[in-house]
């Protein structure tokens, strides 16, 4: 996947003052002066299919 992951509010604060950071899918919030980052950690089985694709 090449595409950033944009989150639209911050984790902790809620704003939305958010500035893509070096590094894979890192931001940083200017409000609270934090920063963070968005993994992908995996696929989660379809309700009803039972686990199996």
């Amino acid at each position: 996947m090449s595409e950033r992951a944009v989150p639209f509010h911050c984790p902790w604060c809620g704003d939305e003052n958010l500035f893509p950071r070096e590094g894979a899918g890192a931001w940083e919030c200017r409000s609270c002066l934090r920063s963070f980052t968005v993994q992908m950690t995996g696929m989660i089985p379809h309700p009803g299919t039972g686990g199996t694709s």
